[in-house]
């Protein structure tokens, strides 16, 4: 929990700095914001090499060593304002945040026990929440009481994110797990599904992720401290949300779990696709953000029908997956923003939809040996 505390610090100031940080002072396009982005995902497509890493580092201490890169990358953020500056300093900060992510999936899985891992994984989303508030209280704070720049604010959520990673370091032991993880890369057919829930999970969320908050500011004109506002709307409410979906999990189980997400997802991509109101649009992008938490059913399907040594090497290689779509779709799709915005979201709208159809495909109770199951059994549709 200290650990998960910790990425929010930089990443959400990052996230919450960068749209009107590459307008305002890079001078930034939407293609080469589509770029930045790109580039920002590569290290998660990349984050199956974690396998090899893992030959020669516990997995506990890579996760430690990320968060400094993380911390590292966002303090050097605000000091190079040009195209190439923010392509590096990006990249460096990616790279420590999807490694340490990879292995922070890998280790919630290893350490906590099955029946309560909706529980715990909900109470991680609701201290990243907590943690992402305050990142945002001070932003907010920092651009209107104390006129702080852009440098400073970045410099600050790095060196916090930093402090915490030498925290855990100096006062936490090795934690062991009770299997021994494959250090090779794991592909198993029978996870077919689980990659591709995961597969179009990164598509659909990298749309909204880059091009909602940059509409925000490029359409209706929102300031740094108005898109501070809207993230602390999300947080306050992920803190009270994320464990009662946790619960709802336990409840519903993830079949049902996803099939309300992706429905409400696809409703509101399509709404997104031709609002022309700043109200509405504020309305929906918190809406999508409610759903995010939902996340939590794609990660624990996969954790009943896993093998448990294949946890490690599949979190590397599920986060690759998941990156796949997000490497290529921002820059695409940011030459797609110059003529349609509206096709932008119309295209996570259709990406909700065969999601959708995906999760029909989750087993009401799935384990190993029952991974996948039909969504027509003798002629009668079941949901």
């Amino acid at each position: 929990m200290l650990m998960a505390s910790a990425v929010p610090l930089s990443f959400s100031t990052w996230s919450v700095l960068i749209n009107n940080f590459t307008i305002e002072v890079g001078g930034f396009t939407g293609a080469q914001f589509g770029i930045l982005q790109s580039l920002r995902e590569v290290p998660g497509f990349l984050a199956f090499l974690v396998v090899f890493l893992l030959l020669v580092v516990k997995e506990q201490k890579v996760a430690l060593v990320s968060l400094l890169l993380l911390g590292i990358g966002t303090s050097a953020t605000g000091f190079f304002p040009t195209a190439v500056g923010l392509y590096f300093t990006t990249v460096l900060m990616s790279v420590g945040f999807h490694y340490y992510e990879t292995i922070q999936n890998s280790l919630s899985l290893q350490w906590i026990d099955r029946k309560r891992a909706p529980y715990v994984l909900g109470k991680l989303i609701a201290v990243g929440s907590f943690s992402s508030l305050l990142a945002y209280g001070a932003v907010f704070m920092g651009l209107t009481w104390f006129s702080r720049s852009y440098e400073t604010l970045f410099l600050v959520g790095g060196i916090a994110s930093i402090v915490i990673a030498i925290l855990a370091w100096s006062i936490f032991p090795h934690y062991t797990s009770d299997f021994t993880q494959n250090t090779q890369i794991v592909l198993r057919k029978r996870y077919w599904l689980f990659y591709v829930l995961t597969f179009l999970s990164g598509a659909r969320r990298q749309i909204f992720v880059v091009f909602a908050g940059f509409m925000m500011v490029e359409k209706f004109g929102y300031s740094a401290s108005d898109i501070t506002i809207l993230f602390l709307i999300n947080c306050g409410i992920n803190i009270w949300l994320a464990p009662l979906i946790g619960k709802m999990v336990v409840r519903w189980g993830e079949r049902r779990t996803l099939i309300c997400e992706y429905i409400g997802l696809a409703v509101v991509f399509a709404t997104y696709a031709f609002v022309e109101s700043a109200v509405l649009a504020t309305v929906l992008y918190i809406i999508d953000h409610l759903f995010f938490a939902m996340a939590i059913a794609i990660k624990t399907y996969f954790q009943k029908i896993a093998d448990p040594a294949d946890i490690a090497s599949s979190a590397g290689v599920s986060f690759t997956i998941n990156h796949i779509a997000a490497v290529v779709l921002p820059v695409v799709l940011g030459f797609v923003w110059l003529s349609s915005p509206s096709l932008v979201f119309l295209c996570g709208a259709a990406f909700a939809v065969l999601s959708l159809i995906m999760s029909l495909m989750v087993p009401g109770d799935p384990t190993t040996g029952s991974e996948t199951r039909r969504i027509i059994q003798r002629s009668t549709f079941q949901v």
